[in-house]
């Protein structure tokens, strides 16, 4: 059976992190993908675990050196997938990405075969809830990622599969089952 690419995306605060490392708890084929940032580790973060933490001249020669699947410029800091780190674990691995819609349908042009899943929210005031007991950033950079979210989830309709994030095992269990008949087919 091959290994599949699974990108998830959905706005901020949707929980795609957090769905994403349950996947990972849960099903040891999944590898999660780890990306490239600029921005500085929020408390508890660690560099090659939960992002691989670069400079802005290293995440530039990636870019310059076909390096990267996607990448993006978020509220003054880049992020991006490496492209090497991807297709090792590919060879052993499902991978799972978890990254911004954009992104998302940028790997879908590099890897038609990736498949897409969309998180949702179960609303949008939900989401600003999320984002603000999140305490990692201002409340104005909260409402410019606010901004984001409508265009964000027009974008639905280009994924393969959408589910809401209202409870977090529900969408955890929907998820594995989609994988499982998209594994099978």
């Amino acid at each position: 059976m091959r290994n599949v690419l699974f990108v998830i995306s959905g706005p901020s605060g949707v929980g795609k992190g957090t769905i994403a490392k349950k996947l990972v708890e849960r099903n040891s084929q999944f590898a999660l993908s780890i990306s490239c940032t600029t921005r500085s580790p929020r408390p508890g973060e660690k560099d090659g675990i939960d992002y691989f933490f670069i400079s802005k001249q290293e995440f530039q020669n990636k870019i310059d050196n076909n390096g990267l699947l996607e990448y993006s410029n978020h509220f003054e800091n880049f992020y991006g997938t490496p492209r090497q780190f991807v297709e090792e674990k590919l060879k052993t691995h499902d991978v799972l990405l978890e990254i911004d819609v954009n992104g998302g349908l940028k790997v879908k042009e590099e890897f038609p075969q990736a498949l897409l899943i969309m998180i949702l929210p179960p609303s949008i005031e939900e989401i600003r809830n999320r984002l603000i007991k999140r305490s990692t950033e201002s409340i104005q950079k909260i409402d410019l990622r606010m901004q984001r979210i409508k265009y964000e989830l027009e974008k639905k309709s280009l994924y393969d599969f959408s589910v809401v994030n209202d409870k977090l095992i529900t969408a955890v269990e929907k998820i594995e089952e989609y994988i499982k008949l998209q594994k099978n087919i």
